[in-house]
């Protein structure tokens, strides 16, 4: 559903626009996710969180395989919201619908269980949908001219356009070096700079042709289209990606029944090294070397479930190319959780 190279998306993405999210979007690793969320979430009265609900396909594989479970789907793009609640319209109140940003986790599940209610299930599909690289008006793509916005919710918060047009280069640098993990980082933001002295940055092509320029052409020749990190990091920047995740990290394992699990699906290194970090910490154990007897408080409150990250194998590739680049990592509570330093 997240993160993929622009080569493999539908070059007929207009037709989209129509056409019901089933249609439109196939989920990553369906089969993976719900076997490593099945021994948690398969018992009368099961609820499962989908924090990134997207378009509804891993929620849909869910409340198909699992009759009795519930999914509290959570996403900040109202179209989102829409077309999956279309989607998922024949499950009834099995499925519940959450306009908000998925660190918002404690108010979503509170609203729909009750205060300091704990879920079965949470899982996280990280990064920019399908939805939003379909359309071609939302600016994430940059393989097609459009609009210069990349907004998760186009009904908040400052456009790509509007934060080039503000920022100073020093700034700019920092969001491509950091979120992009771009090495011309700062040629890149000094011919943003130049150019919008001179004509406004609006459109995706306009900034696709600014990174091209500043990218010698060897370095072009491999990794995929040179606009690929820039554009990255500009939607991480505008949505607040990372400071989101890493709040919602936290707020959802504080909801996490013990017997529970989370399963997260993340697409490039960034997130994935925030996933990996609050996972090795739960799993381990927090009293110093050598002491006999480890205090409760101090052991570990999580069991891995994955070694290392899971990858996609060549037949999902084949039959989905959005996961060439998935990284799944998943973990059982065994203690209930509580936040280390």
């Amino acid at each position: 559903m997240r993160d993929a190279s622009e080569s493999v998306r539908d070059s007929s993405r207009h037709s989209d626009l129509g056409r019901p999210a089933a249609e439109r979007h196939v989920p990553v690793l369906l089969a993976e996710c719900l076997d490593m969320l099945a021994p948690a979430i398969e018992g009368p009265g099961a609820v499962l969180v989908d924090a990134t609900l997207g378009m509804g396909g891993h929620t849909e594989g869910a409340l198909e395989r699992f009759p009795e479970l519930t999914v509290i789907g959570i996403d900040r793009d109202p179209q989102a919201i829409d077309l999956a609640s279309a989607r998922l319209e024949r499950f009834g109140d099995r499925f519940r619908a959450v306009h908000a940003t998925y660190d918002c986790i404690d108010e979503a599940v509170g609203r729909q269980c009750g205060v300091g209610a704990r879920v079965d299930g949470v899982l996280m599909d990280l990064g920019v949908s399908s939805l939003q690289l379909g359309e071609e008006d939302r600016g994430f793509s940059y393989s097609h001219d459009a609009p210069l916005d990349m907004r998760m919710n186009p009904q908040t918060g400052i456009s790509a356009a509007q934060l080039l047009a503000s920022a100073s280069k020093e700034e700019i640098t920092r969001i491509l070096r950091v979120y992009g993990e771009e090495k011309f980082a700062s040629k890149i933001a000094g011919r943003i700079v130049a150019t919008r002295e001179s004509e406004p940055l609006t459109r995706t092509s306009q900034l696709a042709q600014i990174v091209r320029d500043c990218i010698p052409a060897p370095a072009r020749r491999t990794g995929g289209n040179p606009a690929k990190r820039t554009f990255q990091a500009l939607r991480i920047a505008v949505n607040d990606e990372l400071t989101i995740l890493e709040a919602a990290l936290p707020a959802a394992l504080a909801h996490l029944r013990v017997g529970g699990r989370i399963v997260i699906e993340s697409y490039q290194s960034l997130e994935d090294r925030l996933v990996k970090d609050i996972f090795r910490r739960g799993a381990t154990d927090q009293a110093p070397a050598g002491v006999p007897m480890i205090p409760e408080e101090l052991q570990a409150r999580l069991r891995l479930l994955t070694r290392g990250a899971q990858l996609a194998d060549d037949t999902e590739k084949s039959h989905n190319p959005r996961s060439a680049s998935v990284r799944l990592r998943g973990a059982q509570m065994i203690r209930p959780w509580k936040e280390r330093p």
